[in-house]
């Protein structure tokens, strides 16, 4: 019997594989060993994909199903594919919990906060690139849904990779900025969910913060506008 977990995770694999083939990958589901490079001979990832040089190797998990023996085994597939020049890692956590808010949670962050707080980031980039991906993830994802809102889109929920999948479709994001931060969430979750990681760079911090100010940018612009309006 398939246990409502796998069932969620069969789920978003099937998604994402999709949006790759989208793409122009390539795209591998529970490859066998005879269709993976050398190198994975040893694994058994839940999806490859490649296109040209490039190859993601992509797991789906949720968190409810990861243990020490699971966890070590992500550890371990991650370090062999950054290893190899042209391939990336890719995590991608599913879980009803993770995004169920704290009774403790206030309002989202507004504006002013948003742009306070985007300071820090900068500074933090330098030194501390992960620490400023996951405190700029925070204020990208604030900013997001502040742009839902004023978009007047309904919401059926508030996690990430539907809201910005919802942003995307209705054109409120370009298809380049949504791949960006696809992209950049993974990373966020490698980070958030103890995973060591090559690829937190500054120039991924940058990349978000730009795209956050750009947002910001439009969500003042249109609010201007509106008030010259009326």
């Amino acid at each position: 019997m398939t246990t409502p977990i796998v069932n969620v995770e069969r789920e978003e694999l099937l998604k994402i594989a999709e949006e790759y083939r989208n793409q122009g990958y390539e795209v591998l589901m529970y490859p066998s060993a005879e269709n993976l490079p050398d190198f994975l001979k040893n694994y058994c990832p839940d999806l490859v994909v490649r296109r040209g040089n490039e190859g993601v190797v992509i797991e789906v998990k949720s968190r409810s199903s990861l243990d020490s023996s699971s966890m070590q085994y992500l550890h371990n597939l991650a370090q062999t594919v950054e290893k190899n020049p042209g391939w990336r890692f890719k995590l991608v956590m599913r879980n009803s919990e993770e995004f169920t808010y704290s009774s403790q949670a206030e309002s989202s962050l507004q504006v002013p906060e948003i742009k306070s707080q985007i300071e820090v980031v900068k500074k933090l980039a330098t030194d501390h690139p992960a620490s400023a991906l996951l405190y700029g993830w925070s204020l990208v994802e604030a900013t997001l849904r502040l742009v839902a809102e004023h978009e007047g889109l309904t919401l059926a929920r508030v996690d990430p990779p539907y809201l910005m999948k919802h942003l995307a479709t209705e054109g409120v994001i370009s298809r380049s900025e949504y791949q960006l931060l696809m992209n950049v969430f993974s990373l966020r979750n490698a980070i958030a969910h103890g995973f060591k990681t090559t690829q937190v760079k500054q120039e991924s911090v940058y990349d978000l913060i730009k795209i956050t100010e750009e947002l910001l940018v439009s969500l003042n612009s249109s609010h201007e506008y509106h008030s010259h309006e009326n």
